[in-house]
């Protein structure tokens, strides 16, 4: 699937707020936590809880939360098929930025070991 200028543009402004409901719900239903969540999205974006909190207040687009994210040295690693698009050939940045995020949750959900959601190198 291709992604469109008009996707993209719908990705830039929806607001984390809208959206983050639904994770939780979504891997609460699979049996994980909350700070489960809250640990994949610190490890891809930098965010600690308040950030989070503050970001969701302050009812921020996913352009303004990827603008102030600091990502994670090894989210290239996250590849796949997400929301019927193949990551790894996303040109736009946001979106693939976003469809990293919603990679690493939607394995949080499947059950997926913590250490391999967060891309840790073996030892």
């Amino acid at each position: 699937m291709k992604v469109t200028p008009e996707h993209n543009e719908r990705i830039a402004n929806m607001t984390f707020a809208s959206v983050y409901p639904h994770y939780v719900t979504k891997i609460e239903k699979k049996g994980r936590t909350q700070d489960e969540l809250h640990k994949v999205i610190e490890w891809l974006t930098g965010f600690d809880k308040n950030q989070l909190q503050k970001l969701i207040d302050d009812k921020a687009t996913f352009k303004t939360f990827f603008e102030h994210a600091n990502l994670n040295p090894n989210a290239h690693l996250i590849t796949g098929v997400i929301c019927g698009y193949r990551i790894e050939d996303i040109d736009n940045e946001l979106t693939k930025q976003t469809r990293y995020l919603d990679k690493l949750i939607d394995e949080l959900a499947k059950g997926r070991k913590m250490e391999k959601i967060l891309r840790e190198p073996k030892n």
